[in-house]
């Protein structure tokens, strides 16, 4: 059963309207696929459930939630469904250093050193290089090492305190020297958090929720896992496989003094808010929570490793992907994987949240861009002329078992769609496939290069009208749902 929640069109931008686009066909043909596509996905990798939320410019197109957030007591996952967001949590921390940068109350180009003493008992490998700076923390080219010298990656997840960081900060050193090579360190950013704390005179979790969930009204995000679960909603961890099918139900933890790089925790639907003040201050300027330039500093290429591959902004992931690109940052932590990302030219914002390890959350979130980006631009331009989408070819809409594998069918423009559910690719042409009506239960498929007609796809149809299978190059497969 695929669980689609479609939202209400939000208020847009006051200056320049924008029609809704919700409710635009070539939009809802796009989310079924990506749907149908995800569901087959999630049964066949074993992650229970995904939550997820697109927004457009100021607009929430769609969230919900596929599978279950707890496959024990049955509660389905929904865009409400609270999951922790791991490493996405460093957004939230950048933002309040550049807050504290706007407010004059801190230079990006000091050192970590200068607001957190204790930094200096880390020792420095590199004395004679550039000195460790709040801006190179930002971009993980700090050389700082990745973790805490503490084994909290182990299965007992037992992470350290802020002062246990502290103890054993001595025993580590830099490996790389400050702007050499991009090194991404959860460390880093649990330091950044000293400096937010030390510079704004309260703790980060204060700061988070006072100068950045509060005005943006993101009720339903957490500066800690411990405080959604208490709320009943948090949906329930898996492990990653292992070399086996199975998966292994994880305890709740507490990431403790690693907070500011992993700990929060958030819904579909809450982060799809931060998306659209995100595309909404990119379009309209002004200064809620930021000034709408510092949000796009943060956005820009700050960092570009010596490979000329890996690049990164002050917090933000900036990354080009499938000729697009990415404002992002990805997530993982013991039992979830998750994606939050902003598409600034085509105005998207993507979210996906899974409750397991080693998911394919990243896949899911590039496949929903591939088919989302040319679904909402065509919808941008206004109407299209299409034929009649006849009521009659609903009955064809579901899952079909080829010997190869599963395939879907989706409504799609005045026909139908076959969607690969074994596909990889992100490219929608190799895996949604057009069908244009002939006859009858007749279809064919349209193609991609000329877009004139190829194989029959003939449905069948039982005497009490339900559709039980389809025959294509004289081979059926049946309906499974």
């Amino acid at each position: 059963v695929i669980y689609l929640v479609l939202a209400l069109p939000a208020v847009v931008l006051a200056e320049d309207p924008v029609q809704s686009i919700a409710s635009d066909s070539r939009v809802e043909d796009a989310l079924a696929a990506w749907t149908v596509w995800v569901e087959n996905d999630l049964g066949e990798s074993g992650v229970p459930a995904a939550s997820y939320s697109f927004v457009y410019r100021d607009e929430l197109l769609t969230s919900g939630g596929i599978g279950f957030a707890d496959p024990a007591t049955g509660a389905k996952a929904d865009a409400d469904t609270l999951d922790s967001i791991c490493s996405i949590s460093k957004l939230f921390t950048s933002i309040a250093v550049m807050q504290l940068r706007d407010a004059g109350k801190l230079d990006l180009d000091e050192g970590i050193g200068d607001s957190v003493p204790w930094f200096a008992s880390l020792t420095d490998a590199h004395p004679n290089d550039e000195p460790i700076s709040i801006r190179r923390a930002l971009t993980h080219s700090a050389g700082l090492p990745r973790e805490s010298d503490s084994p909290y990656w182990a299965p007992d997840f037992d992470f350290p305190t802020t002062e246990q960081i502290r103890e054993r900060l001595p025993s580590q050193q830099t490996l790389y020297p400050s702007g050499r090579y991009f090194q991404y360190s959860n460390l880093g950013m649990a330091l950044l958090g000293e400096v937010v704390a030390a510079k704004a005179e309260k703790p980060w979790t204060a700061v988070v929720q006072d100068d950045i969930l509060a005005p943006l009204g993101m009720d339903d995000t957490y500066t800690s896992v411990p405080e959604a679960h208490a709320t009943g909603r948090l949906a329930a961890g898996f492990s990653a496989r292992r070399g086996s099918p199975d998966r292994e139900r994880l305890t709740l933890f507490d990431v403790e003094g690693i907070g500011p790089a992993a700990g929060m925790a958030s819904s579909a639907n809450d982060l799809a808010t931060f998306a659209r003040w995100q595309l909404r201050l990119r379009a309209d300027g002004g200064d809620q929570v930021l000034r709408a330039s510092t949000l796009r500093e943060m956005q820009r290429v700050h960092w570009v490793d010596p490979d000329w591959e890996t690049t990164w902004g002050l917090g933000f992931s900036v990354v080009k992907r499938d000729d697009k690109t990415w404002v992002r940052h990805g997530g993982g932590c013991p039992g979830y994987y998750t994606e939050f990302a902003v598409l600034p030219k085509e105005k998207l914002g993507i979210v996906v949240l899974t409750n397991a390890i080693g998911s394919n959350h990243a896949l899911y979130a590039r496949k929903a861009a591939a088919v989302l980006a040319p679904a909402v631009k065509a919808a941008s331009k206004g109407s299209e002329e299409l034929a009649d989408r006849n009521p009659e070819f609903d009955r064809y809409v579901g899952v079909y078992d080829t010997v190869w594998g599963r395939e879907g069918v989706v409504r799609w423009k005045d026909g139908l769609a076959a969607v690969w559910l074994g596909s990889r690719s992100i490219d929608p042409k190799d895996w949604i496939t057009p069908l244009k009506h002939v006859e009858g239960h007749v279809f064919r498929r349209v193609r991609t290069d000329d877009e004139s007609l190829g194989e029959e796809w003939v449905f069948e149809v039982d005497e009490e009208g339900q559709v039980v299978s389809v025959t294509v190059h004289s081979n059926p497969s049946m309906r499974v749902r």
